[in-house]
């Protein structure tokens, strides 16, 4: 009998995280944007917080419980330096980011993920595709690359293999 949808993400990524705790590979922060709080000019300055580790697997984080998550943006906890003038406003965004996880009580130099989605991992959303997951023919596969219709899928027992293969350096 063929194993259902939800029992698979569970094993293969379970698998995953026993190699990479096996092997002591260095895992990231996850990290919540907490809105600036108060009134007027009372405010606190908005920081990204704490809010668990996992791995970052190409386009999956995956924590020590068995959750899996759609990566978001990444950043790292410094100060930024002195604004350079004439910066895009994506710059200015990553440079506020910076600034956020540095006040998020991260260490120094921390790469922070933040903005990521948890992954429903039940059968009907797996079914229906949930995130980057969907089911074909009886199995999970992963769409690492969205912007090339039919393309840029693999089976995501191949998929987590290859990137703990990564990490490892196996």
């Amino acid at each position: 009998m063929d194993e259902i949808p939800s029992e698979q993400v569970r094993r293969l990524v379970r698998r995953a995280v026993e190699s990479l705790e096996a092997q002591n590979v260095h895992d990231e922060a996850l990290g919540v944007m907490r809105e600036p709080r108060g009134f007027s000019v009372f405010k606190t300055a908005p920081m990204i917080v704490p809010a668990g580790r996992a791995w970052r697997l190409g386009v999956l984080l995956v924590d020590r419980e068995g959750g899996v998550y759609e990566t978001g943006d990444v950043t790292r906890a410094i100060e930024p330096l002195r604004a350079v003038t004439n910066r895009s406003a994506e710059a200015e965004a990553r440079r506020d980011d910076r600034r956020a996880a540095a006040r998020g009580k991260f260490p120094e130099g921390e790469v922070v993920n933040h903005r990521y989605a948890p992954l429903a991992l039940d059968d009907e959303s797996l079914i229906a595709g949930s995130g980057p997951l969907e089911v074909r023919d009886g199995i999970v596969v992963v769409h690492w690359d969205r912007s090339s219709p039919g393309r840029g899928v693999s089976h995501l027992d191949r998929y987590l293999a290859d990137r703990v293969s990564v990490l490892t350096l196996d």
